[in-house]
């Protein structure tokens, strides 16, 4: 008989408590700043082959159908840098898209092929029903990477982009050279620290979903040390507006939680991840940095 598990929470030191508790602006003090925004278009979708310039590199758009759900998934993705260079893929968090990724792939072209994914129900990406486990998901986007020919590369993860992130690692430890993983808890957590789970489960039904400028807004108001410059804002609104998008966003929600994921990390892997980061819980720092100078990220 299955039994409740015994793990207990971290506790919050105050200074965590108070910032947990401020997470979100009053949307008074972001309603000027929404209204600066009234302007922006829907996106336009791009077509295979399109390209964008930005600093100075050229960024194609790219769409290829991958395994998946039984029948296939349609993928967007974005690359610059020349194509026999070493592979970094680069994944996204909520409420963003690959753009999110631009001027780090505009600052690495010129030695590396950098691939930015709309993660499947983002962007221009797969919003159909199916398998929105962030284990499938993740075996469905290493799918794809093979498809276009991509069989070593190394990952730069932010926010909900990780936890896919995480189980190609962990299940594809051979096939990933070095691994940047971005803000997203791994064995220490809190669920006071994470108020957005509950609101993106329950989307349909509490319309977080339903105003994209005010989600967008708010988030990077919140989130955010330094402003946004408009421009920049205005493609994150756009790129977050494509149809689909607001219901297939709460299937992740609906198919993990938070402690799901964090139960999952707590127990012993069937495979372990062999690349520490400096900031990574639970590892001296000395010895992550003595990992990175040997290679393992």
């Amino acid at each position: 008989m299955a039994s409740p598990s015994n793990l207990e929470y971290t506790p919050l030191p105050e200074r965590a408590e108070k910032a947990a508790a401020q997470m979100f602006v009053p949307p008074e003090q972001v309603q000027d700043r929404i209204a600066e925004f009234a302007h922006v278009q829907p996106p336009v979708e791009n077509k295979d082959g399109d390209t964008e310039v930005f600093e100075g590199e050229t960024f194609t758009h790219h769409f290829v159908l991958g395994p998946g759900d039984g029948e296939v998934v349609r993928w967007h993705y974005v690359e610059a840098g020349p194509h026999d260079g070493e592979v970094i893929v680069f994944l996204h968090g909520i409420p963003d898209s690959w753009y999110q990724w631009h001027l780090q792939m505009a600052a690495l072209a010129k030695t590396f092929r950098c691939i930015a994914v709309d993660l499947k129900g983002y962007g221009q990406s797969d919003k159909t029903a199916g398998d929105y486990r962030h284990e499938g998901v993740g075996e469905q986007l290493f799918d794809m990477l093979k498809l276009i020919g991509v069989q070593r590369f190394n990952i730069v993860s932010h926010d909900r982009g990780t936890v896919p992130a995480d189980f190609i690692v962990a299940n594809h430890p051979d096939n990933v050279l070095r691994y940047a993983r971005g803000e997203q808890h791994l064995f220490h957590y809190n669920p006071k620290l994470s108020p957005q789970g509950d609101l993106f489960m329950n989307a349909p039904y509490n319309g977080i979903l339903d105003d994209t400028c005010r989600l967008v807004v708010t988030a990077h108001a919140s989130l955010c040390v330094r402003p946004i410059a408009t421009h920049h804002v205005e493609r994150l609104i756009q790129e977050f507006s494509y149809p689909g998008i607001s219901k297939a966003i709460p299937r992740y929600f609906n198919s993990s939680t938070f402690r799901s994921e964090w139960l999952q990390r707590a127990q012993p892997p069937p495979r372990r991840m062999e690349m520490p980061g400096i900031d990574t819980p639970g590892v001296r720092k000395q010895d992550a940095a003595e990992r990175v100078l040997r290679g393992h990220l």
